[in-house]
């Protein structure tokens, strides 16, 4: 894609934090579940802001939309999260028009994850949107651009290696497990969380590791039941979580909780254990790193753990990035066409008006030559990127078929 060639957009606007320069503790900071979504959606209007949506996942915050200025669009999004507008602002990419465009093209691929070719985003990404559209937020043109860019990912799935591998933080948990700790199948687990990635991860902990002693807990017992029903494991309410905590040999927390479930005052007194948390904010509280019998790990450290895998989808990295060009050029070809709507229907209506008090000659309906010379008028605009000058040529075109 030539970037000389990305459009404008005035008023477009990409605001967003992600894993390059925040770390985990910071990105917690500006994380949104959907109450805050909702409230930020609900403030949207008042700020002169009629399309946007939000996407916060454990590697990033990011709000797209259409403002005055991306620092609009800053202001309400940080309405709702427990840190400052200036302090993500100062962290913060801001991006306009053709460049916002390309950067969520990329990150549906998984070329701007922590992982490598994360396929995760795709679904958040969906209900990203859906969460918005539902509330009217989505226009024709974000509706479009999200239809281009789901397309493209699931196109570079298909046609690339980008997403084999360790390219979610569930399957990133299970090999950071299998790296750290001898004979894991021997291993207690405690899960905490049945949400996707919950139940994303005490699958693979099954497949991969071979885990059968795991329990599954979660605030919602129906959903942590499930689980275990489904993998044939045990699960255990909440109100059994210090007990839980205290036999397991290692720990999985997903929770994605306002504050932190796993407390020092849970493993000041226990064994030697290892604890992931995948959660953002942080579930697990800061103090338990003062242990010397833990071992906690969080997202940014079970990314970079080794990935036999990650050399073969770097080198198709540059085949990504060609099916990327192909759909944004086809979007940005929508984008410029779409700016001639207005002009085509002031020729249809006058071709029709002509049309009107002319004697058609030949067999062919007066309204089959004016759709063909509106179809003809479209074409040229496309292949010529030059609008004006065809009014009066699709004018004259109708009137020599008249003649």
């Amino acid at each position: 894609m030539n970037s000389n060639r990305l459009p404008d957009m005035a008023g477009f606007f990409l605001a967003g934090i992600s894993y390059q320069k925040t770390n985990t503790p910071a990105r917690g900071w500006f994380a949104i579940d959907q109450q805050q979504y909702a409230a930020c959606l609900a403030q949207a209007p008042a700020c002169g802001i009629g399309a946007m949506f939000i996407l916060s996942t454990c590697n990033r915050t990011e709000i797209y939309g259409f403002a005055a200025d991306p620092q609009t669009l800053i202001n309400v999004l940080c309405t709702t999260t427990k840190g400052s507008a200036a302090t993500f602002t100062d962290q913060a990419y801001l991006k306009k028009g053709g460049e916002a465009i390309t950067h969520l093209f990329q990150v549906a691929a998984g070329l701007d994850s922590q992982l490598l070719g994360d396929y995760e985003i795709v679904g958040q990404l969906k209900q990203a949107v859906k969460f918005a559209r539902d509330r009217g937020f989505i226009n024709t043109f974000l509706d479009r651009l999200v239809g281009s860019v789901l397309q493209s990912s699931k196109d570079i799935k298909n046609n690339t290696v980008l997403s084999k591998g360790a390219v979610s933080a569930a399957f990133a948990a299970v090999q950071y497990i299998k790296a750290a700790v001898t004979r894991p199948a021997d291993q207690r687990i405690l899960l905490v969380g049945a949400g996707k990635i919950g139940c994303s991860t005490c699958k693979n902990l099954v497949d991969y590791l071979g885990a059968t002693q795991i329990v599954v807990v979660n605030r919602s017992e129906e959903k942590a039941a499930a689980i275990a029903a489904a993998l044939d494991l045990t699960c255990a309410p909440m109100v059994q979580l210090a007990e839980q905590v205290a036999l397991a040999d290692i720990i999985i927390v997903t929770t994605n909780a306002p504050v932190p479930l796993i407390l020092r005052s849970h493993l000041e007194h226990t064994g030697h254990k290892l604890i992931i948390d995948l959660s953002l904010p942080a579930n697990v509280e800061e103090a338990v790193k003062q242990l010397p019998h833990i071992r906690l790990a969080g997202l940014d450290e079970i990314s970079k753990s080794n990935d036999h895998s990650l050399r073969d989808r770097q080198a198709d990295i540059p085949k990504a990035n060609a099916i990327i060009a192909r759909h944004l050029d086809d979007f940005l070809e929508w984008c410029r066409m779409r700016k001639n709507i207005p002009i085509l229907k002031a020729i249809s209506i006058r071709l029709s008006e002509i049309a009107a008090q002319q004697p058609c000659a030949g067999n062919e309906p007066k309204i089959q030559k004016i759709r063909r010379v509106i179809g003809g008028t479209a074409d040229k605009m496309r292949a010529d990127n030059h609008s004006g000058c065809y009014y009066i040529e699709a004018i004259n075109e109708l009137l020599m078929d008249f003649s």
